[in-house]
């Protein structure tokens, strides 16, 4: 009794499996019930936890080394379907069985001696790996159709949150505002990313375990398109449903400084005007150095002008600049009262213009609808079928942004002009008299460029303030109907930059 042993192979898909159904519980009692009729010694038992749809599962690649070695006589399994669910994998079990070595199923009485038993545990393979393939395409089909609509069918990613089976994600108010800082941050090229994420994991940014995002982890944030709305699987790219955390420009500004285009080189000294100047004539930037008490801004390329930029020279012609900003008391008034009336009137057009743009985003779709006829008669191949989607899912994506822009309440717009008188009152003041770290964020903020030629320096502010500073004056006397109406188209061009999407048309704080 007992003379040969044997192991027993027991597998389940999925944990929930393992709980419901035909879970290892119930199919080692199976096995143990088989064993004892049939006076088999099971010696060792072999639990897996992986679909068979693969080959490659390491407990059963295990079992067999095993069984090849002489560990044991033979294996008990519960069912045909619990090993061969593929082909390759049954195949390896035939080859045991040739090889003089026992291979028995719980539930089903089958001599893979015989011929006959052979031939029908064949067939019962067969159907299995069928099953599971046909099962995998169902899964697929099902998926793709989920994409189509927009939807994520897997997991959240950081920064969102599940609603369940046929539901957008939506943003997690703890770890969404964190992840939109993420971008922020690193877009400026000021942070690594090891000290980034040390900086949003003490700020409350934690991965799904409650531990710190690694740096893979957030490398693979950063480079997730999710974040902006766009869903890319595999190479091709559907249009989310899902509220995006961040624009597609923020997003774009964040791949430019992980391809270098925008990183910023520490330096040994904190200049004001470090990496902000370009050479007129080759378009480098200005190096500062410092010689005694002064700072000099020189181009470094060979052949090109040797003259040096005081930082003097360029404190002045910015204060000059700034100082162009600044509103009196009735400038004030009369722009408030002005922008008053002019968010009245945009509000009545918003409507209309939201009407052409949801038209303009609807004939996008149309055309994503053809191009998927197009590829599937084969009118187009399938790497001009990915790229021309993806060249519409984008457009689409900003004639979202434009329509979400275009939805902003008056009061939204006013606050926002609000600030923008604010700062562009206060700029002159701030730079003159704050420490260098408000300084240069003073100058982040207004300027846009600066382009040094010879010992001359040539500043461009942002649009909106570029705008305001090129304003019509108030004469000594009142302010004639001509002078409002002047006053007005300004206005007017300043809050064109303001419902733009795009961060560059007018920085935020």
């Amino acid at each position: 009794m007992f003379n040969k042993r044997y192991f027993s192979y027991i597998r389940v898909s999925t944990a929930r499996q393992g709980q419901t159904g035909t879970s290892l519980k119930e199919q080692q009692a199976a096995i143990e019930s088989f064993a004892r009729r049939n006076d088999l010694k099971i010696i060792q038992s072999f639990e897996e936890r992986e679909t068979a749809a693969k080959q490659g599962r390491p407990v059963f690649l295990e079992m067999l080394k095993a069984l090849r070695r002489g560990n044991a006589d033979g294996v008990v399994i519960h069912k045909i379907d619990r090993s061969a669910r593929n082909l390759r994998d049954w195949a390896d079990l035939g080859s045991l069985v040739d090889n003089g070595i026992e291979v028995h199923f719980a539930s089903e009485s089958l001599d893979l001696n015989s011929r006959g038993g052979r031939l029908s545990a064949d067939i019962q393979a067969v159907v299995a790996s069928d099953f599971i393939r046909n099962l995998r395409e169902e899964a697929k089909k099902g998926m793709y159709g989920r994409l189509k609509q927009g939807l994520f069918p897997f997991r959240a990613p950081v920064g969102y949150l599940d609603r369940g089976a046929g539901e957008p994600k939506v943003i997690d108010p703890i770890a969404g505002p964190l992840i939109r800082q993420a971008f922020e941050l690193y877009s400026n090229g000021n942070w690594g990313l090891i000290d980034l994420s040390d900086h949003l994991y003490d700020l409350g940014l934690r991965n799904r375990n409650g531990k710190k995002i690694t740096i893979n982890g957030l490398s693979t944030i950063l480079h997730n398109s999710f974040y902006f709305g766009m869903i890319n699987i595999r190479g091709e790219s559907f249009s989310g449903i899902h509220q995006p955390i961040i624009h597609k420009d923020l997003f774009d500004r964040a791949q430019g400084v992980f391809v270098g285009k925008n990183i910023k080189k520490t330096t040994t000294h904190d200049f004001i005007y470090r990496r902000m100047i370009r050479c007129s004539k080759c378009g480098n930037l200005l190096v500062a150095e410092k010689q005694k008490v002064y700072v000099y801004y020189r181009c470094k390329k060979r052949d090109c002008t040797r003259e040096s930029l005081n930082e003097a020279v360029i404190d002045h012609t910015l204060s000059l600049v700034l100082r162009s900003l600044r509103l009196g008391k009735r400038e004030m008034s009369v722009y408030r009262r002005l922008a008053t009336e002019m968010f009245a009137e945009w509000k009545a057009e918003s409507d209309k213009i939201r009407d052409q743009l949801v038209i303009r985003q609807r004939s996008l779709k149309e055309k994503q609808s053809r191009l998927i006829d197009s590829y599937m008669e084969g009118i187009i191949g399938k790497d001009d079928y990915f790229e021309r989607k993806q060249q519409l899912i984008l457009e689409e994506h900003g004639m979202k942004e434009k329509i979400q822009a275009i939805g902003q309440s008056p009061e939204n717009l006013t606050s926002k002009f609000d600030e923008f008188i604010q700062l562009a009152n206060s700029a002159y003041l701030s730079f003159k008299s704050a420490p260098y770290e408000m300084k240069r964020e003073t100058v982040d903020l207004v300027t846009a460029n600066f382009i040094g030629s010879g010992r001359k320096v040539d500043i461009q502010l942002h649009p909106a303030f570029e705008l305001l500073a090129a304003r019509p004056l108030f004469t000594a006397g009142r302010a004639n109907r001509e002078a409002c109406r002047t006053f007005s188209a300004v206005l007017s061009q300043i809050f064109a930059t303001m419902r733009d999407p795009a961060p560059a048309a007018l920085p935020t704080s």
